[in-house]
């Protein structure tokens, strides 16, 4: 039904576009044959729609609409239309239909082109869509148009994993203008070090990380590569200083930090500056993993009841299943046969609780699992996966 409407509201708009059309070209006094053709046009078509047979009805509204500098808005709109109810087939026989019509001034065939490199990137034509962006470009009439062409065809790289073309179109202008090209530039960057990580080349890799957040100061992404370079060099204070400045960038990913910040104050045998650090963490944000490492680490001094305590009184401020599951542990520990089947049987909800909760989510489109993603697997995000904070997780 709400497709039926759609075309009919549609159809109108195409007809009284059509009819208008022709109102500006001919002159007033027509004869009786002429006033008919678009009843016979429009009746015809819709008695196609009304019978459920749109497919028709379309094809007859867009021989009915002849193309010209009035109408070719209308038309771009039809496919465009099509375009976003998934027939982006449809939306390119009109797009395509367009171009092979001399009425069209320059700025028209360009608006033209990318709407069908639109249309060519849906359908997955890399290819073709492509070429079309590329000629757009070197060559559109506009500036405007210009841009959204070097958007569209940074988007096309982008799907093909080519992200040093993607780097090469994305102008320092672009780069300026747009926040999200921005992000995703420093990621992109952030891929090609991960292939230098993966080739044994970490000098190359700490050259692109700079350009990264030379490129976007926020890039959390680029921080944390900078760590995995240091750890696997067996460099720890290095690796700390870059992990701290993860939480000074954003403090929603201090829990991605803290395992490898533990392991690499142990490693140089500092448990009193983790301490040090965790407590400054816990002061500024509160996180349940920050209060968890910091009760295990006055376990791993032998004092459990000062963890017990500190655990305790962090979780009545902010309550957290993942706390509340931790000091479970705890008690369980001293507890004697029937308080540990009393508290075992406790914990298994708050266990199923926790394992079908998500730990990160996309603050663009709502995107939640269990892994953390630097682009959003379905709006297609660079950045905006975060882990979740609150009752429940971190």
């Amino acid at each position: 039904m709400l497709d039926l409407l759609l075309l009919a509201l549609l159809v109108v708009a195409i007809a009284i576009g059509w009819w208008l059309g022709r109102l500006q070209r001919e002159p007033p006094v027509r004869n009786s044959q002429q006033q008919n053709i678009l009843p016979r046009d429009y009746f015809t078509g819709l008695n196609y729609l009304l019978n459920e047979q749109p497919d028709r009805a379309i094809e007859t509204f867009i021989q009915a609409l002849e193309v010209n500098s009035d109408t070719v808005d209308t038309h771009i709109a039809l496919g465009t239309l099509f375009r976003s109810r998934g027939e982006a087939d449809r939306a390119v026989r009109i797009h395509q239909n367009l171009l092979a019509r001399p009425a069209l001034s320059a700025t028209q065939s360009d608006q033209v082109q990318l709407e069908l490199s639109r249309d060519f990137l849906q359908l997955g034509v890399h290819d073709r869509a492509e070429r079309l962006l590329q000629q757009l470009t070197r060559d559109a009439h506009d500036d405007d148009m210009r841009r959204s062409a070097k958007r569209l065809l940074v988007d096309l790289f982008e799907r093909e994993r080519e992200w040093q073309q993607a780097l090469d179109v994305a102008s320092p202008q672009l780069l300026r203008q747009d926040e999200d090209i921005r992000c995703a530039a420093a990621h992109w960057l952030c891929e090609l070090a991960q292939k230098h990580l993966e080739a044994a080349s970490p000098s190359l890799a700490r050259k692109l990380l700079r350009q990264a957040l030379s490129t976007d100061s926020s890039c959390i992404r680029a921080n944390w590569l900078f760590a995995v370079i240091e750890r696997e060099v067996g460099n720890y204070k290095a690796e700390i200083r870059y992990l701290k400045q993860i939480p000074e960038q954003d403090r929603d990913f201090t829990c991605i930090i803290l395992e490898p910040l533990r392991d690499a104050y142990l490693k140089l045998e500092d448990e009193h500056g983790l301490e040090q650090y965790l407590h400054s963490l816990n002061d500024h944000t509160f996180n349940t993993s920050t209060v968890i490492m910091i009760a295990q680490s006055l376990e791993r001094r032998g004092d459990r009841l000062s963890a017990i305590a500190f655990a305790t009184e962090q979780l009545n401020i902010h309550p957290s299943l993942r706390g509340i599951d931790y000091l479970m542990d705890l008690y369980l520990l001293d507890a004697t046969k029937p308080q540990y089947e009393q508290m075992a049987l406790l914990r298994q909800p708050v266990a199923k609780l926790l394992e079908g909760s998500p730990r990160y989510r996309c603050h663009r489109c709502g995107f939640s699992g269990m892994q953390l993603h630097w682009h959003c697997p379905r709006c297609r995000k660079w950045g905006s996966i975060k882990p979740i904070s609150g009752l429940e997780n971190q």
